[in-house]
């Protein structure tokens, strides 16, 4: 297992085979799924599925996603990271997406703000990256003010699956 990143509370790791049971607790809640397309998952093999792809990217594009475990509990309680987007979108094309999800019972703890923050860092420190983007929902105010409060700037709305999306830069002083 590889610990990419460690914060105060928490552990950012390479997501495991193992982690199948929390990407299905995750990403099966229609609540996480409010603004993500409202399609949550409905088996652990899609589970597992979403896993061996998130591996995949690591070994690809040398980043992905990675899972978030609470050092107190070693709870796996979401993931958060960057991930290399290489289809259009919004005009870009081949950029650094900053993004976070967590299972319900952990809202509200400030985990996406810390582990958005250690992101960032470790993506112009580690990774000496010039710049990353990020993007929500129009609707979605508690991921825009992530965003925000870790640095990144409004630069404009756009469509995305036929849902109007914020888009927001951070770039490297």
């Amino acid at each position: 297992m590889k610990i990419v990143i460690e914060t105060p509370r928490l552990i950012l790791r390479e997501i495991l085979p193992e982690d199948d049971k929390g990407i299905f607790e995750l990403d099966s809640d229609p609540e996480v799924h409010t603004y993500l397309g409202k399609r949550p998952i409905t088996s652990v093999q899609q589970a597992k599925d979403a896993i061996a792809f998130i591996r995949k990217q690591y070994v690809e594009n040398g980043i992905g996603r990675w899972a978030v475990i609470e050092k107190e509990s070693g709870a796996f309680v979401g993931w958060s990271g960057l991930k290399l987007m290489k289809e259009l979108t919004n005009n870009h094309i081949n950029y650094y997406d900053l993004g976070y999800r967590f299972i319900k019972k952990h809202w509200g703890k400030g985990y996406a703000t810390e582990t958005a923050r250690a992101t960032v860092d470790y993506a112009f420190n580690k990774m000496a990256l010039s710049g990353i983007y990020g993007m929500a929902e129009a609707g979605n105010a508690r991921s825009r003010h992530v965003l925000e409060k870790v640095g990144l700037r409004h630069e404009g709305q756009f469509m995305y699956d036929g849902v109007l999306h914020d888009w927001f830069k951070i770039s490297k002083m």
